[in-house]
């Protein structure tokens, strides 16, 4: 029931959020492991069984763990307890983090693109905002982290376009070249917004977890078959540069 403990499960589950832990400054680290750990448990929670009931038990659980005041028992439940009340985290918007999972349950497709938007604000870009709440941000810098969150959750979520078919899902309201195009230019857009925002220097690591997204985006842009065929990718080079980067200059 440590920080060791969700940075094993993050490092196995999650490679990506887990070099980005790394590149942040030590003092943030214990911020984001629970709740990346947190987030890998609940995006895991609708695919361990056939059977939806499980999965809707399994995340009625983490809501539970964010709504009591006593922690649990458990390796990630009870860092993420510590931090919910030492950083006084929203838990509204933790609950809607979860509950936003129920549409990995289901093989129903978005009702509309308003709704898969949502999904995204309320997953991604939820996750985002609350790495940088636990870092000490501010109203003020809420609607940057989040357009800058949802251009993340937007290209990991092309990413797994095939893999969410695959497994019997409806990912994308248009799955047409032309409409992928137009969403990933949509993320592009909110990324910039982000910039023009501004997010103080001490919530940017945070925001490392991004440090893909311009780059999928462009390429999901650029070439939308991409996406359907499981090539929307950046090279090794262009990942650790990127990140690198990103976590030297404190720009995003």
């Amino acid at each position: 029931m440590s920080l060791d403990a969700c940075a094993a499960l993050v490092e196995r589950g999650d490679p990506d959020r887990f070099a980005a832990v790394l590149a942040a400054p030590r003092g943030a680290r214990a911020r984001l492991l629970p709740l990346y750990a947190l987030n890998l448990e609940i995006a895991r929670a609708p695919w361990v069984s056939t059977e939806p009931m499980i999965a809707e038990m399994r995340l009625q659980w983490w809501r539970d763990v964010v709504a009591e005041p006593k922690p649990r028992a458990h390796e990630v439940a009870r860092p993420l307890h510590d931090l919910i009340r030492a950083a006084d985290l929203p838990r509204d918007v933790l609950d809607r983090m979860i509950e936003a999972r129920r549409w990995d349950i289901y093989r129903d497709p978005f009702e509309d693109q308003a709704a898969m938007d949502a999904y995204l604000d309320d997953t991604g870009a939820g996750l985002m905002w609350l790495t940088a709440c636990a870092l000490g941000a501010g109203p003020e810098a809420e609607a940057g982290v989040r357009a800058y969150g949802w251009a993340a959750a937007l290209a990991q979520y092309l990413r797994a376009i095939p893999e969410l078919a695959a497994r019997g899902r409806v990912p994308l309201v248009d799955g047409r070249p032309q409409a992928v195009s137009q969403l990933a230019l949509r993320g592009l857009i909110r990324l910039n917004a982000a910039r023009k925002t501004g997010v103080a220097r001490g919530l940017r690591p945070a925001l490392l977890a991004g440090w893909q997204a311009e780059g999928l985006l462009k390429q999901a842009a650029r070439d939308p078959a991409a996406v359907a065929e499981g090539r929307l990718q950046l090279s090794d080079f262009a990942r650790r540069g990127r990140l690198l980067w990103q976590a030297t200059t404190g720009l995003f």
